[in-house]
């Protein structure tokens, strides 16, 4: 315990600022979150300065709630204010002033909050925080009593997960993700036969069935009403080399088919397993001698000390309690690896399962994610 003269008052001063700004900074993030799910910011980014009501009209909202919206935004900074025109009589009872002020997005706050912004959508990423405060009640009693949150909890994560994989893969995935492996591009236009284990919505390959119809395309999820969700997608463009599969990658290496795929890929999906291991095992068991194993996932060391630094790190190492950890941990044997396993056990679990030839690349549009070409 501190003797008293011990005590830096001014420290604890300075953490007590710092408290009262991270309660109106997760205050605001709902509020992020709202405006980008309603498209507020987007309405916003094209007009000129206007009125609660105008703007309530154009995004087709109701104005009492776009009001008070506009309110959390100006008072944070996010959304500017003209007052010049308004009355300086009192109007007891009502938002006189609210309602007849002009707001405005400013065009550098919009190059990260709207969707014509991708990959710089910030926005996007708010929503992870409300989702996961709905499983707070949950998270608390694993803390109590171990175990974990199951998937099917945590509503639209997936959507959001498609979400943010469409700003972070898509966009990037001809000119900058294929190209990490060189000649790759080719083979997908002369016809080859790729996995994306732990699919989600299947974004990626939908995608890339579209771009390469000679190549074949399988999804694997553990999530039925996702697969269900990729191959109605899949049915609707007439993509028919492109299929979904519900499978639990839990005992993938032993149940996945020997040397059947050119190419594997998995977008942020081997820390959430149950099993890493048997999920990394099971790759390399269905992948040809000489295919290649392209893993996205998170960047940053397998040590908290050397995470201190990362832009990031709080974000992440939340979402892996409240989220990655937890859905492993839900299953039977769950090993609860968590999002921040970190290069440094990912390359010896790559190793592990099999594969001698592990590189690691950063992209510069992705400051959450490194891609690991990995190779027998």
């Amino acid at each position: 315990m501190l003797a008293i003269d011990e005590f830096d008052t001014g420290k604890a001063e300075a953490f007590e600022e710092r408290m009262v700004d991270i309660l109106n900074a997760g205050a605001i993030n709902l509020m992020i979150s709202v405006g980008h799910r309603t498209g507020l910011f987007d309405v916003m980014a094209k007009m000129e300065a206007a009125t609660s009501q105008e703007i309530a009209d154009r995004a087709k909202l109701n104005e009492r709630y776009v009001r008070e919206w506009l309110g959390a935004m100006t008072a944070s900074g996010f959304v500017t204010v003209d007052t010049k025109e308004l009355s300086h009589g009192h109007d007891h009872g009502h938002s006189h002033y609210n309602e007849a002020a002009k707001f405005s997005l400013p065009t550098e706050h919009a190059t990260c909050l709207t969707r014509a912004a991708a990959p710089n959508n910030i926005a996007v990423f708010s929503q992870y925080i409300a989702i996961l405060g709905g499983v707070e009640d949950d998270i608390v009693e694993c803390f109590e009593q171990g175990g974990g949150v199951p998937y099917e909890k945590y509503g639209r994560f997936n959507e959001v997960m498609a979400e943010d994989s469409g700003q972070t893969v898509l966009p990037a995935l001809h000119d900058h993700i294929l190209p990490l492996i060189p000649g790759l591009i080719g083979k997908l236009k002369e016809g080859v036969r790729m996995l994306d284990a732990g699919c989600g919505r299947g974004r990626a390959i939908t995608m890339l069935a579209k771009d390469f119809p000679n190549s074949t395309f399988v999804g694997y999820d553990l999530l039925q009403d996702v697969v269900d969700f990729g191959n109605a997608e899949a049915e609707r463009l007439g993509l028919y080399n492109l299929s979904f599969v519900q499978k639990d990658l839990t005992s993938f290496d032993d149940d996945a088919d020997e040397a059947s795929f050119d190419f594997v890929t998995s977008f942020d999906a081997i820390h959430d397993q149950a099993d890493p291991g048997s999920m990394l095992r099971g790759i390399r068991k269905t992948l040809a001698e000489d295919g290649v194993y392209l893993a996205q996932d998170i960047n940053g060391s397998s040590h908290v000390g050397n995470n201190m630094d990362h832009p990031i790190g709080p974000l992440l190492y939340t979402i892996s309690c409240m989220h990655c950890m937890s859905v492993s941990l839900a299953q039977e044997g769950g090993e609860g690896l968590g999002a921040m396993w970190g290069r440094e056990k990912a390359q010896d679990m790559f190793e592990d399962a099999g594969f001698d030839h592990v590189d690691v690349h950063e992209l510069e549009h992705d400051i959450q994610n490194c891609y690991y070409v990995v190779r027998p």
